[in-house]
């Protein structure tokens, strides 16, 4: 913990109070250093939920800007990385970038929905209309994006941590038809898969499991080192991509379309001075669900 000088909205950006922030594995990565060059000293913090209580100059929306393909910028500054976060009372942030919060949930419901959510429902869409959807890491993003696909009418297949019974019935109760270990081959193959843990040896697993013509997903920032495998596991124009960032109007929509489902997310609340602890839970796979900070 930590005072440090209270921020002042530049050109273009708003100041916020924040009210809470979910803990993300990216904040891990960079702690654990497997993420180059953050910006240090550093707040961490993405995820963040708060009120506007200052505008600097030029600053006039709340409307979005254009999107395309700004999370593929190769100029990016990413806010808890090389921009200052929300592990903290206050964050300047870039009014372009920031959305509106649907009045249905409360600040802590509603902060893991900005990163876990939003990533998982990018690498949702990246899956077209597969019917048959396996989610590998049962987590935060995974428990969220599997609300959604049952939501869309799709079978969901979960895959946890050997001998994670615990997260296995999580991900029952969420809707999948099965849960089982991420070594493990479903009951029948998938159409599509979605890898959320940072593994990369779950790559040829996800791929062994996919039918002909499917897709694997890889949705984190960071992932370790991918082993060699067989063609064969590739061939029957099977495809393999990420997910890099998200884009405005990904955010744009999936705040429109969480109330529909509902989604519900499943918290784990933490103060401000427990984010150490809530890293260390993180790191250690012993969150069904997420972890969020309560700050305001």
């Amino acid at each position: 913990m930590a005072e440090l000088p209270g921020p002042e909205p530049g050109a273009g950006q708003v100041l916020v109070n924040v009210q809470a922030c979910a803990v993300c594995r990216t904040d891990l990565h960079i702690v654990d250093g497997e993420l180059p060059d953050p910006k240090l000293p550093l707040v961490l913090g993405h995820q963040i939920v708060g009120l506007v209580s200052g505008v600097g100059e030029r600053a006039s929306r709340f409307s979005v800007g254009e999107s395309g393909r700004e999370n593929l910028c190769d100029q990016a500054r990413f806010t808890g990385f090389q921009i200052d976060g929300g592990f903290a009372e206050a964050a300047v942030a870039d009014e372009r970038f920031c959305l509106r919060m649907p009045e249905s949930y409360s600040d802590l419901q509603v902060a893991p929905l900005l990163c876990a959510g939003l990533i998982g429902y990018r690498a949702l869409m990246m899956t077209a209309d597969a019917e048959r959807l396996g989610l590998y890491g049962f987590g935060a993003s995974a428990h969220i994006i599997a609300q959604v696909a049952r939501w869309q009418a799709r079978r969901v297949f979960a895959f946890t941590r050997a001998g994670d019974e615990e997260g296995q019935q999580f991900a029952r109760s969420l809707g999948a038809e099965w849960a089982g270990s991420s070594t493990e081959r479903p009951p029948e193959e998938l159409d599509a898969a979605i890898i959320f843990a940072p593994v990369g040896e779950l790559v040829p697993a996800a791929l062994a499991a996919v039918a002909k013509g499917g897709v694997v997903v890889c949705a984190g920032i960071h992932m370790s080192d991918i082993p060699s495998f067989s063609y064969e596991l590739l061939w029957g124009e099977r495809v393999l991509r990420s997910v890099a960032n998200l884009t405005r109007q990904d955010g744009e929509e999936f705040m429109q379309l969480a109330p529909e489902v509902p989604v519900r997310t499943q918290i784990r609340e933490f103060r401000l001075e427990e984010a150490n602890e809530a890293l260390e839970h993180l790191r250690a796979g012993e969150l069904h669900g997420a972890a969020v900070l309560k700050i305001g």
